[in-house]
């Protein structure tokens, strides 16, 4: 299944976090409640974004009555850890010293972050 999924545009990504952090089947309504503040979407943009993610295979679509529910077909975790991989592959050659790297050079990691990643990695080891 992990070479089917396919990378979200950010739109319907956005879509998809809302799903798996509910972790049960939404409707298009509390899609949208969830999103007053953070997009300006409309019904009907946030129907096609889940029209997409169904077609696409992310999504699972039930209907109820006139009520459709949406829950997620790929899992959270398994894309996520696909797109780290791809980022990594594409942006820094597979090397998380790269990475990290170019987060130290752009100030985009502080002294305490680099504390926290050291802690980590002594647990891990």
């Amino acid at each position: 299944m992990t070479d089917e999924i396919s990378k979200l545009p950010d739109s319907e990504l956005c879509i998809m976090l809302i799903i798996w952090e509910a972790n049960e089947p939404v409707t298009s309504a509390y899609i949208l409640d969830k999103l007053k503040g953070k997009k300006s979407w409309g019904a009907t943009t946030v129907l096609n974004f889940l029209s997409r993610l169904t077609d696409r295979g992310f999504l699972k679509l039930e209907k109820q009555g006139r009520i459709n529910y949406y829950t997620a077909i790929v899992d959270e975790k398994v894309y996520i850890e696909l797109e780290n991989k791809s980022f990594l592959e594409r942006l820094h050659n597979n090397s998380i010293k790269s990475f990290i790297a170019s987060l130290h050079d752009s100030e985009g990691i502080s002294k305490e972050d680099l504390a926290e990643l050291k802690q980590f990695i002594e647990e891990a080891e």
